[in-house]
Protein backbone atom coordinates (compact mmCIF):
# COMPACT_ATOMS: atom_id res chain seq x y z
CA UNK A 1 0.00 0.00 0.00
CA UNK A 2 1.12 3.67 -0.80
CA UNK A 3 1.76 5.82 1.78
CA UNK A 4 0.22 9.45 1.56
CA UNK A 5 3.82 11.98 1.18
CA UNK A 6 3.10 13.19 5.01
CA UNK A 7 3.57 9.48 6.30
CA UNK A 8 6.51 8.17 3.76
CA UNK A 9 8.13 11.10 5.29
CA UNK A 10 7.48 9.47 8.67
CA UNK A 11 8.61 6.34 7.54
CA UNK A 12 11.95 7.14 5.93
CA UNK A 13 12.76 9.28 8.86
CA UNK A 14 12.24 6.21 11.24
CA UNK A 15 14.21 4.13 8.67
CA UNK A 16 16.92 6.43 8.79
CA UNK A 17 17.21 6.17 12.59
CA UNK A 18 16.61 2.54 12.74
CA UNK A 19 19.59 2.22 10.51
CA UNK A 20 21.67 4.67 12.56
CA UNK A 21 20.86 2.52 15.88
CA UNK A 22 21.21 -0.74 14.51
CA UNK A 23 24.36 -0.58 11.19
CA UNK A 24 24.69 -3.86 11.51
CA UNK A 25 20.96 -4.91 10.15
CA UNK A 26 20.23 -5.13 6.86
CA UNK A 27 19.05 -2.03 5.35
CA UNK A 28 16.56 -4.07 3.71
CA UNK A 29 15.02 -5.56 6.48
CA UNK A 30 15.13 -2.22 8.28
CA UNK A 31 12.84 -0.99 5.64
CA UNK A 32 10.40 -3.68 5.68
CA UNK A 33 10.24 -4.18 8.91
CA UNK A 34 9.63 -0.40 9.30
CA UNK A 35 7.00 -0.67 6.26
CA UNK A 36 5.02 -3.51 8.37
CA UNK A 37 4.85 -1.39 11.50
CA UNK A 38 3.39 1.14 9.40
CA UNK A 39 0.84 -0.90 7.98
CA UNK A 40 -0.02 -2.36 11.50
CA UNK A 41 -0.68 1.45 12.44
CA UNK A 42 -1.57 3.52 9.37
CA UNK A 43 -5.11 3.90 10.56
CA UNK A 44 -4.53 5.51 14.03
CA UNK A 45 -7.04 8.38 14.68
CA UNK A 46 -4.35 10.31 16.90
CA UNK A 47 -1.36 10.61 14.24
CA UNK A 48 0.65 12.33 16.63
CA UNK A 49 2.09 9.51 17.76
CA UNK A 50 2.72 7.32 15.26
CA UNK A 51 6.50 8.11 14.63
CA UNK A 52 7.44 6.65 17.92
CA UNK A 53 5.00 3.79 17.65
CA UNK A 54 6.17 3.17 14.53
CA UNK A 55 10.01 2.89 15.49
CA UNK A 56 8.84 0.38 18.71
CA UNK A 57 7.18 -1.53 16.84
CA UNK A 58 9.54 -1.81 13.95
CA UNK A 59 12.01 -2.44 16.72
CA UNK A 60 10.62 -5.28 18.03
CA UNK A 61 10.40 -6.84 14.69
CA UNK A 62 14.22 -6.87 14.41
CA UNK A 63 15.84 -9.96 15.28
CA UNK A 64 16.68 -9.94 18.95
CA UNK A 65 20.58 -9.07 18.49
CA UNK A 66 20.12 -5.83 16.71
Amino acid sequence: MTADPEDAVTIRAVAERLMKAHPQVDAGLVHSSVQTAYEELRYARVRTYLPVLMERRAQDLLPPDA
